[in-house]
C-alpha cells in the first residue's frame, strides 16, 4: 500500500496510525478556528473523521477498502472498534470521576431544579426522536434506507448528534444490529454540528432577549448553589501509583463488568430482547461512585485532576476518530436533507421545552436554568461559552449535577427507542 501516488510506502498498521494521527492535527487545528466567539471544538475532529472517511475510504459489506484500490482494510475494522472502545472508556469513566464528588450532594440538595430539568430535556429529545420516527415512517424513511430498522437506527444515531452525547452514540452502536451500526454513525455526524452550534447560540441569545442584568443573576446563582460540602480526611493516603491511572483502570473495569449483566426484558433471556447498561452506562456509574467517596480507608480511589482531564480529552479523540471513519465512509451514500431536519427538531425541541419547564414551572434563575441545560443537552463548547457569557465558572455546578443524569437518561432512552421501534 502506498499514499500519494506510490511516494510514501506503508504498511496497513502504519497507514491506520497515519489516519489517526492526521485526522487528531487536522481537527484540532479546525476546531480552534473561532468565529464571533463560537468555535467547534473536539466537534472538528469527528467532522475531520467523517471527512477522510468519506473521502479515502468505501464501506462494502461492512468492510472498509481505499477508494480506487481492490486491498480491503479488513484488519481497520477490528483496529477502528478497539480504539472506539477505549476512547468510549477513557472519555466515560473520566466524566464520572469529575462529577462524582458533587453528583450525590446536588442531587439530594436540588433533585427538582437540576435532576428533573436533566430528565425533562432527555425525555423531550426521545419524544422528539418517536415524532420524526412515525413522520418517517408515513412520509417514507429517505432515499437511502429501505427498512425500518434501518430507519430507526440512523433516528437514534441522530438523536445521540442532535444532543451531542458521545455516551448514547455509543450505546446506539452498541445495541443496534451490526448491519446498522454504519447508520447510527451517519445519524450523529448529520446532527452534530447543529447539536453543538445550536446549544452554544442558545445560552448566548436567551440572556439577550430577556435583557438581563448579569450582576443580579450571579447573585442569584451563588445563592441557590450554596451547598453543603463533605468534611475533608486530614490524614495521608495511600496511592496505587503517583497519577491515578490504577484506580481509574480498577473503576474501569467494575463498570464493564456491571455493563455486561444483561436484564431480560422479553423472550427467555437469551433469544429475547435484554437491557443491559453496556460499557457505557456502567462505566459511568462505577466511576460516580468512586469519585463520590474518593478513599477506601486509607487507600485513595481518585485519579488527579490532570489525570482526569487529559483521559477525558485522549478518550473522545479516540472514540470520535474509531466511530468517524466508518461513518464518514458510508456518509455520502447515506445523506438525505430530511435526516438533517430531523436532528434539527430533535436539537430545538429540548432546548425550548427545558428552558421553558425551569423558568415557569421549576422557577430557576437564569443562570442555573442555563448551566443545567448546558449539562441536559451534555454539551460541553455550549458550558465555555456559557462562562463567558455568565462572567462565572460556577454556572458549571449545574451543568455537573444535571450531566450525568443526562448521559444516563439519554443512554436509556436510546436503547428503548431501538427496542421498541
Amino acid at each position: 500500500m502506498t499514499l500519494f501516488g506510490g511516494v510514501i510506502p506503508v504498511t496497513g498498521i502504519t497507514f491506520l496510525m497515519f489516519c489517526v494521527l492526521a485526522i487528531a492535527a487536522t481537527g484540532y487545528a479546525l476546531g480552534r478556528i473561532t468565529v464571533k466567539g463560537i468555535c467547534l471544538g473536539d466537534a472538528a475532529v469527528f467532522i475531520m473523521a467523517l471527512v477522510f472517511g468519506a473521502l479515502f475510504f468505501t464501506n462494502l459489506e461492512g468492510q472498509l477498502m481505499i477508494k480506487g484500490a481492490a486491498e480491503s482494510l479488513s484488519y481497520a475494522n477490528s483496529a477502528l472498534k478497539i480504539i472506539e472502545s477505549l476512547g468510549l472508556i477513557l472519555f466515560v469513566t473520566s466524566v464520572g470521576f469529575i462529577a462524582g464528588p458533587k453528583f450525590f450532594g446536588n442531587m439530594k440538595k436540588n433533585f427538582k431544579s437540576y435532576v428533573l430539568l436533566g430528565l425533562v430535556i432527555i425525555l423531550a429529545g426521545g419524544l422528539s426522536a418517536v415524532l420524526c420516527i412515525t413522520i418517517g415512517r408515513s412520509i417514507g424513511f429517505g432515499s437511502t434506507i429501505d427498512t425500518s430498522e434501518g430507519f430507526t437506527a440512523m433516528i437514534v444515531g441522530l438523536l445521540s448528534g442532535s444532543l451531542t452525547s458521545t455516551p448514547a452514540f455509543a450505546a446506539a452502536k452498541a445495541t443496534v444490529n451490526e448491519i446498522y451500526e454504519p447508520l447510527v454513525s451517519v445519524g450523529h455526524g448529520i446532527a452534530y454540528i447543529f447539536g453543538v452550534l445550536g446549544v452554544v447560540l442558545f445560552v448566548q441569545i436567551i440572556p439577550k432577549l430577556t435583557k438581563a442584568n448579569m450582576d443580579e443573576e450571579r447573585a442569584k446563582l451563588i445563592l441557590a448553589d450554596d451547598a453543603p460540602k463533605k468534611k475533608a480526611y486530614t490524614g495521608k493516603l495511600l496511592e496505587l501509583d503517583e497519577h491515578g491511572f490504577g484506580v481509574f483502570a480498577l473503576a474501569a473495569v467494575v463498570g464493564a463488568l456491571l455493563g455486561a449483566i444483561k436484564i431480560p426484558l422479553s423472550g427467555d433471556g437469551l433469544g429475547g430482547t435484554c437491557f443491559a447498561l453496556t460499557t457505557t452506562g456502567g462505566c459511568l456509574l462505577a466511576s460516580l461512585v468512586f469519585g463520590h467517596f474518593g478513599r477506601i480507608g486509607k487507600l485513595s480511589i481518585m485519579p488527579k485532576n490532570s489525570t482526569l482531564k487529559l483521559l477525558r480529552e485522549l478518550g473522545l479523540m479516540l472514540f470520535l476518530i474509531g466511530a468517524g471513519i466508518p461513518g464518514g465512509a458510508g456518509f455520502v451514500a447515506n445523506f438525505d436533507i430530511m435526516y438533517f431536519v430531523y436532528g434539527i427538531i430533535m436539537t430545538i425541541l429540548p432546548l425550548i421545552v427545558g428552558y421553558l419547564f425551569a423558568r415557569y414551572v421549576l422557577k430557576l434563575s437564569l443562570l442555573n436554568n442555563l448551566g443545567s441545560i448546558t449539562g441536559g443537552m451534555t454539551s460541553t463548547p455550549a458550558l465555555g461559552t456559557l462562562i463567558n457569557t455568565a462572567g462565572t465558572e460556577d454556572v458549571a455546578a449545574a451543568y455537573a449535577a444535571t450531566y450525568p443524569i443526562a448521559l444516563i437518561a439519554v443512554v436509556l432512552v436510546s436503547q428503548f427507542l431501538i427496542i421498541l421501534f
